[in-house]
């Protein structure tokens, strides 16, 4: 049962979000792309902090782990995600809120080509790694999978609109955009299986899997999210920009409430 939770969940959150961007950028509602990032990064952060940290701490307590090793993870975690954006997989080698002005650096030549395939092979790498962290969370509590399985698909919906910018200018197809996006999403499902496999076998290693899928979410909305959304804005923007981040905090704070009923 606990797999097809993960299967579940894993293709929601790869696919659903690689559809989800579809309706966002081909709608033309693309206006909307900032209020998820600020969504996202709320999302994210309340996440990390309000349901996997404290999880990780729980089971942490039951296989004697001490809070020093789980903090050591935590700066591990935050270090290694840190490395990956450096080597330009984790966030697919490009900046997703700058996606247009990457769309035309992608038209000419070489680039036009290869470009699209570092999108693929960035979003395939990131979703394998998605899968594990939301099967680890599954495993834990099938409430905790399904508010991170939620908050990933979040975080991924504006990314895969700067994607499919990406895509549709050195593919020269919508379609063709979409379908090679979406088959990138259901990497997201293998990656649970496996996380589900080695979760499963590893199980007093729990807490440490919690933690670094903590430190993912954390790098994410701060080194990533947040700096996109730090601009000069009108008060009005601020206030809406502001009100998306603090929703995505009560939507974690209300599946948390959910979560203990």
């Amino acid at each position: 049962m606990t797999l097809i939770s993960i299967l579940v969940g894993t293709l929601v959150a790869g696919m659903g979000s690689v559809w989800l961007a579809a309706l966002l950028a081909y709608a033309l509602l693309s206006r909307f792309t900032q209020h998820l990032l600020s969504l996202a990064a709320g999302a994210l952060l309340a996440t990390a902090f309000m349901r996997l940290l404290p999880e990780a701490f729980e089971q942490a307590l039951e296989t004697g782990v001490s809070a020093q090793a789980l903090f050591g993870s935590l700066l591990v975690g935050l270090v290694f995600f840190f490395l990956l954006d450096k080597a330009e997989l984790w966030h697919h080698g490009h900046e997703h809120g700058h996606a247009h002005d990457h769309a035309d650096h992608h038209h000419h030549g070489h680039n036009h080509h290869s470009g699209g395939w570092a999108v693929l092979l960035g979003d395939s790498v990131h979703a394998f790694g998605d899968g594990i962290l939301i099967a680890a969370a599954f495993v834990a509590d099938p409430r905790l999978g399904v508010a991170t399985a939620l908050a990933v698909m979040a975080h991924e919906v504006p990314h895969h609109v700067g994607d499919l910018v990406v895509l549709r200018q050195s593919l020269n197809n919508s379609r063709a955009a979409l379908f090679r996006l979406t088959l990138a999403g259901g990497v997201t499902a293998l990656g649970g299986v496996v996380g589900y496999l080695l979760v499963g076998a590893l199980h007093e290693y729990l807490p440490f899997f919690l933690v670094v899928a903590a430190s993912s979410f954390i790098y994410v909305a701060l080194a990533d999210l947040i700096p996109q959304l730090q601009k000069r804005l009108s008060p009005h923007e601020t206030a809406a920009q502001v009100a998306w981040l603090f929703a995505g905090i009560a939507l974690v704070a209300a599946l948390g409430e959910w979560a203990h009923h």
